[in-house]
């Protein structure tokens, strides 16, 4: 465990913190551990793990009128639960009260999906009260375990606290109500020296309609929750040992980063690290909040401590790589595109009509080509839609063509000692040409926190494990 001791804390656990019987007992046991040391402890848990996908694949099933899904969902949710019921508690009267409550949320999904499958449609605020039942099953299940164990512990639906505008399935939170509204609930709870377990992810709005934050939904609840109680500390409990230096899947001998800051772990998350997403950090960065990312099933590692700011004289040049796999890259290019006014933005128009996200653009100098990695699958749908927008330009010559590759990989190179340090992109691409990789595009911030390029994606291992060496390298300088 942490050898720090906050007075006030907030620890978060992810789906597979409490994916098994033997997860969830893991689970409690920090719970109760860290409840001997912090005097105010509240707890954010996500659904259990692959609940959240289930409940909305049902949902999509019953809006294509197959009503097969969601009642093979229903068996599959009792099942789930009931494993995890009958082997932590116990005490027959309190599984039962907890078998009712997670009995009646089932059938609220059932009674969802059924209205689902009359309209023939999923709309957004559906879907949000569909997604944030794993999440009240889940909270109803820890906080009796947590009783079982003798630590006083009390569910709450986020619902109370997270209040947000009504951008159903990704919605935004009003910092002033959701402030007072946590504040009233949960310091009435800790005054009485209770466990508060919340759901992650789901919120509602003034008029009590539930929402969900989108993605990294649990850890923007947990980041709500410490900035605006506020806590001390925020902990983050995952499946691996903090942020790592690189993917341990394709480079075994990744180890973890002691401290990031911010900024570090902004680019991580937006590489692709599994990592916090980095609207999740955006509350904690604001009030001045300690976080940390720890293991679960790891939990006497310290994990990763993010920060602010680090002194220089800490701040290794490189820290990090990551890769996304499953991209193409999209080209637009012609002699006729110099100096012409609006082609970059037609091309993002063109594209954002198309709904797709841009992983990342790489424009050359001389304005002859504008390079676009988009997700490998949507890159046809892209050349059509840019064809079509630049269909004159194409007939006249003035844009020789648009066409994507197969697919390609973007590695990206992170640390916050790049922006101070010279020859940095020149020891990166040095390295790679050693090995014979071929950077085919190059992307670079100014804030110059991380070096982005596009690869072949057979040369994946070979760049990110020639870059792995480089960071510790130029780690231990």
């Amino acid at each position: 465990m942490v050898g720090s001791s906050p007075q006030t804390l907030v620890m978060k656990f992810g789906g597979t913190s409490v994916g098994t019987p033997e997860a969830i007992t893991q689970t409690a046991q920090i719970i109760q551990r860290q409840r001997a040391l912090t005097p105010r402890l509240i707890v954010v848990t996500s659904a259990l793990s692959g609940v959240t996908d289930l409940l909305l694949n049902s949902a999509a099933a019953a809006a294509r009128g197959d009503s097969n899904t969601y009642n093979q969902a229903v068996q599959t949710l009792r099942n789930k639960h009931e494993a995890a019921l009958k082997a932590l508690i116990p005490d027959r009267a309190r599984q039962e009260e907890i078998r009712g409550a997670i009995t009646l949320l089932i059938l609220d999904f059932a009674n969802l999906c059924q209205a689902i499958g009359v309209l023939g449609e999923a709309t957004p605020r559906a879907l949000d009260a569909v997604a944030s039942l794993g999440e009240r099953m889940a909270v109803r299940l820890l906080a009796g375990v947590l009783e079982n164990m003798n630590v006083s512990a009390q569910y709450v639906e986020a619902t109370r606290l997270i209040v947000t505008d009504d951008n159903f399935q990704s919605a935004n939170p009003d910092i002033p109500a959701t402030q007072m509204a946590t504040r009233a609930v949960l310091n009435t709870l800790l005054d009485q020296g209770v466990v508060p377990v919340v759901t992650g992810f789901a919120g509602a709005t003034r008029s009590g309609v539930t929402t969900t934050l989108g993605r990294g939904g649990s850890d923007y609840t947990a980041a709500l929750i410490g900035a605006t109680l506020p806590a001390d500390e925020v902990w983050i409990w995952t499946d691996v040992d903090g942020v790592m230096t690189a993917d341990p899947r394709i480079v075994p001998g990744a180890t973890t980063i002691e401290e990031l800051t911010y900024r570090e772990v902004s680019e991580l998350a937006y590489a692709g690290a599994k990592v916090l997403h980095p609207k999740t950090i955006r509350p904690v960065i604001e009030a001045g909040i300690g976080l940390r990312v720890l293991n679960t099933f790891n939990p006497d590692c310290p994990g990763t401590r993010l920060v602010s700011e680090l002194p220089v004289a800490d701040q290794h040049i490189v820290k990090s790589v990551t890769a996304i796999r499953g991209q193409s890259l999209v080209t637009l290019e012609g002699r006729g595109m110099l100096g012409v006014p609006g082609v970059a933005a037609r091309t993002f128009a063109a594209i954002a009509a198309t709904g797709t996200s841009i992983t990342l653009i790489s424009q050359a100098s001389s304005e002859q080509a504008i390079c676009l990695a988009v997700p490998v699958n949507t890159a046809e749908v892209l050349v059509s839609a840019l064809q079509n927008e630049f269909y004159r330009e194409i007939q006249r010559k003035d844009i020789d063509r648009v066409w994507a590759t197969g697919e390609v990989v973007i590695v990206t190179v992170v640390g916050e000692g790049m922006r101070s340090t010279p020859g940095v992109a020149g020891k990166v691409f040095s390295a790679l040409g050693e090995k014979r990789v071929n950077v085919i595009a190059i992307a670079q911030g100014s804030s110059e926190v991380s070096i982005s390029f596009v690869i072949n994606a057979e040369d994946i291992r070979t760049a990110v494990q020639t870059l792995h060496d480089l960071v510790i390298k130029e780690g231990a300088r």
